[in-house]
């Protein structure tokens, strides 16, 4: 019987072939920038890769050798006291809007987090300097942290939120049938079908703050030496990459690149950790 049926137009062929066509091309134009970026951040910052780089912290100009070890420790720091108070928040807020947020309430704190999301990252460090730094007296690593984390919230709550809905109403039903509450419902059956999509939404926000230097410029401020305590000022890769990029010596701008390097290499292995290990878990769960 297949035989029988007509063949495809000619009109129909090309308008397929001209639809993938355009589809093929939009792809490309948003991976090629993106492969260009990485090649170039590459190609300038294996000159100065070394492993003094890692472990020393940064000498004067015209001083061989050197690195940014202080402020990869200041990153990372940065960013997990950032994670601490962002992921949470965002997450609860998501459960929040998702489930509980379809009256007015819920309308103003989505609507809250869509305006925060669009705040200009200084104008929350400002704002974060003047709640936080003004009361302690002094530059840190715990300001720098809130700062930060105030800027995951948005994006993971309202990722978190359509992530959510996107949960088919029958497993809720059928979970509440079998007599479960409804927060041991959210926890156990929805938040683990919608597990994959958060933790998207959480890579998101952490790639998103990993590169933000002007909310720390008035909160954890920088620092030329190893510190690790939150009551002091702090180092980080988007502070060092600004402060070497403006001066004008090469070997600054060598470490620099260097720098962004070393900040992308940290994303990506981040993300790609995460992933393997709630991969990992979401198989083990679903067998």
């Amino acid at each position: 019987m297949l035989k029988n049926l007509p063949k495809t137009s000619l009109r129909r062929r090309l308008s397929n072939w001209t639809a993938l066509g355009f589809i093929t091309l939009a792809a490309l134009i948003v991976t090629v920038p993106l492969f260009l970026i990485l090649g170039t951040v590459v190609v300038r910052g294996l000159g100065t890769f070394n492993w003094a780089f890692l472990t020393q912290i940064p000498k004067p100009i015209g001083e061989e050798g050197g690195g940014m070890g202080n402020a990869i420790l200041g990153s990372v720091l940065l960013l997990g006291f950032a994670s601490l108070i962002g992921v949470p928040l965002g997450i609860g807020a998501g459960i929040f809007l998702a489930e509980y947020g379809r009256n007015r309430f819920g309308n103003i704190v989505r609507f809250t987090a869509d305006v925060l999301n669009g705040v200009p990252s200084v104008v929350i460090g400002m704002t974060t300097w003047a709640l936080v730094v003004v009361p302690q007296g002094h530059f840190s690593l715990i300001s720098g942290s809130v700062a930060l984390g105030i800027m995951m919230i948005p994006v993971i709550s309202r990722t978190t939120e359509e992530v959510l809905l996107l949960v088919p109403q029958s497993i809720r039903e059928a979970a509440l049938g079998l007599g479960i509450p409804k927060w041991r419902t959210i926890l156990s059956v929805v938040l683990r079908s919608a597990s994959a999509g958060i933790v998207t939404s959480v890579m998101l926000a952490f790639a998103r703050i990993a590169g933000e230097s002007a909310p720390l410029m008035f909160t954890a401020f920088g620092n030329e030496f190893w510190s690790s305590s939150p009551n002091q000022p702090v180092a980080a890769l988007p502070l060092q990459i600004y402060k070497y990029a403006i001066q004008p010596y090469e070997q600054a701008h060598a470490q620099a690149w260097t720098a962004a390097l070393v900040l992308i290499s940290m994303i990506v292995l981040t993300v790609v950790f995460v992933r393997f290990i709630v991969g990992r878990g979401v198989i083990k769960g679903a067998r």
